[in-house]
């Protein structure tokens, strides 16, 4: 059974080295890329998780909704689960929840921040998902026990109220965990709690894990407070409508936007499912102070003059499917440019997507928009992660033993060690892990494993899992088809007699427009047709040799003359 107690403040004693058994740490995801986090904690007959996140995925991956890590591991050893731990409520972090329970129905609790667990008992309800894992608040003063393990939590600025570090003591010492963080001396949340951070650097931290999304940004963070201030004055300036766009899990900012608007006496209209959402939920927790009435609906808005009203939209990162692209492009059903609305986008393009972003500001612009987008010079958007200075700070604070750079691209946990090396971590002592690396730690001490955990990565497709291989080869063949095309080749024969019963069908569907390559279609199917032959005067033909011997003499000669790969489908009607 876990216990549950409260702290008063009181120090937390070192754990002694008592122990046959070594603690292993690894990740089934958010090392070497940004989201799916998911960290493991081992030790003898007990598994705790921290965290449980998606990825979204990227243009290369036509059709999946989003990526977990494979849960096989956790599937094999699911009786020695005792609790997962949630340090916040974006999707990066808890995401991946309602396809863990799918998979894994006996994981006793969840433990999680008061938002974070609303977000998530809102995810499993909208999934569909029915479980007996029951969800327990925390807050700074929590503490869990298991057999092995005391699990206590301590308070972090991040853009997401409600977030908290992690501090994990084991037999072999104790594993402290940022999840996403930042520092912030006027936050919009709750104060960092630097004192306990400090108190941990005292008692002894053996392994630090770290937040490395921004450890190439130099300097600090900038606070919250400056991104109120300008939205302030646009919000004074403009003398028609605002249209603002933000990052959904950016809580702290709609809370910002919403008071804004309040303060200058306009009515909000919310446009988008995931931002409805967010502000139901942080309304009903209380994080949200402003009156009903604030409100309306999208065809209530006629009913104010233009300067009364902001619509809240999603799409900041020229989504095309979002809002506010299909504003742009004149399609959404309820809300059209007027000549002199202000669009404001309170966000910075994630990496692939500033394209998209400016052919949105491209087209509000002809619609005589006015466009005010995050600059050096505007600022709109400050990052929720921590930068250079304050992860060296943190680590000062803490100060670890073994340290581990986490939620990052390589680049980035690269960087992060270096950090840590500048303020006192030992270069040897510094690990740059994968996901699936172990590292063990033993009576204080810590090493790579020379064994792995399988950490591939597991793509969702329209809510269904899909096996890796599987996943990998229709991803593949979709990838083709965005930009290759798909040629299919129709041959009819009969088997009995091993004939050709007539010429092979030529269709070209994305690839080239068959009635403008006539000679190149007939040169293709009398290729096609001489290598059936061929194969015909074998006495042993299948079906898989047949397609194999159009795809093998076809796909050279239309890269040849096309300089492209199609997919090559070969339909074969056999007459019986």
């Amino acid at each position: 059974m876990l216990e549950e107690k409260k702290l008063n403040n009181e120090k937390i004693k070192p754990q002694e080295h008592k122990t046959s058994q070594v603690t292993k740490i690894f990740a089934l995801g958010g090392l070497e890329e940004i989201g799916k986090n998911t960290y493991v904690v081992e030790e003898g007959n007990e598994i705790i998780l921290i965290d449980a996140g998606v990825k979204f995925p990227d243009e290369t991956m036509p059709g999946i909704e989003a990526v977990i890590p494979d849960y096989s591991y956790l599937k094999e050893n699911k009786e020695k689960i005792k609790a997962i731990f949630i340090t916040h409520g974006h999707e990066d972090h808890i995401g991946g929840i309602p396809y863990l329970l799918k998979e894994i129905d006996t994981i006793p609790k969840i433990y999680a921040p008061k938002l974070a667990a609303a977000l998530i008992r809102h995810k499993l309800k909208d999934k569909g998902v029915r479980t007996k894992t029951k969800i327990e608040i925390i807050d700074g003063n929590s503490v869990i026990k298991t057999k092995k393990f005391t699990v206590n939590f301590f308070a972090v600025n991040h853009s997401i109220p409600d977030a908290f570090g992690v501090c994990v003591k084991s037999p072999n010492g104790r594993i402290v965990s940022t999840g996403d963080y930042k520092f912030d001396w006027t936050p919009l949340g709750h104060q960092a709690d630097l004192e306990k951070m400090a108190q941990m650097g005292k008692d002894g931290v053996t392994l630090f894990l770290a937040d490395s999304t921004n450890a190439e940004v130099p300097g600090y963070t900038m606070t919250e407070m400056i991104i109120v201030k300008r939205i302030s004055e646009l919000f004074a300036k403009a003398k028609g409508r605002i249209l603002i766009s933000t990052f959904a899990s950016n809580v702290h900012r709609i809370q910002q936007i919403v008071e804004v608007a309040s303060n200058h006496k306009r009515k909000v209209v919310v446009i988008g499912r995931s931002l409805e959402r967010i502000i139901n939920v942080i309304r009903q927790m209380g994080h949200l102070k402003v009156k009903d009435d604030c409100f309306i609906k999208p065809d209530e808005a006629k009913k104010y003059h233009n300067n009364q009203i902001v619509i809240l939209c999603t799409g900041s990162q020229g989504e095309p499917l979002a809002a506010l692209s299909r504003i742009a492009n004149r399609e959404h059903r309820q809300i059209k440019i007027i000549p002199g609305d202000t669009v404001i986008f309170s966000s910075s393009a994630i990496p692939g997507n500033k394209l998209n972003v400016e052919r949105v500001i491209n087209k509000l612009t002809r619609l005589n928009a006015i466009v005010e987008e995050n600059s050096p010079l505007n600022w709109l958007h400050t990052s929720g992660h921590a930068s250079q200075e304050e992860q060296k700070l943190m680590i000062s604070l803490i100060k670890p033993k073994y340290f581990m750079p986490m939620h990052g691209d390589y680049r980035m946990l690269k960087t992060h060690k270096e950090t840590a090396i500048s303020v006192g971590v030992k270069e040897e002592n510094a690990f740059i892990c994968a996901n699936g690396d172990q590292i063990i730690m033993e009576k204080g001490h810590c090493h790579l494993s020379n064994q792995r955990i399988n950490a591939d990565p597991i793509y969702v497709d329209g809510g269904k899992d899909m096996s890796e291989v599987t996943t990998t080869a229709i991803i593949r063949d979709r990838q083709i088809l965005s930009k290759e095309g798909l040629i299919a080749i129709v041959v009819s024969i009969d088997s009995q007699n091993n004939k050709l019963l007539a010429p092979p069908t030529f269709i070209s569907r994305g690839s080239f427009y068959v009635r403008d390559s006539a000679p190149l279609v007939a040169e293709s199917i009398a290729i096609v047709t001489k290598a059936i032959n061929d194969v015909l005067k074998n006495e042993k033909v299948t079906f898989a040799i047949l397609k194999n011997t159009i795809k093998s003499n076809l796909a050279p000669f239309i890269f040849k003359k096309k300089r492209r790969n199609p997919l090559i489908i070969p339909v074969i009607l056999n007459k019986k």
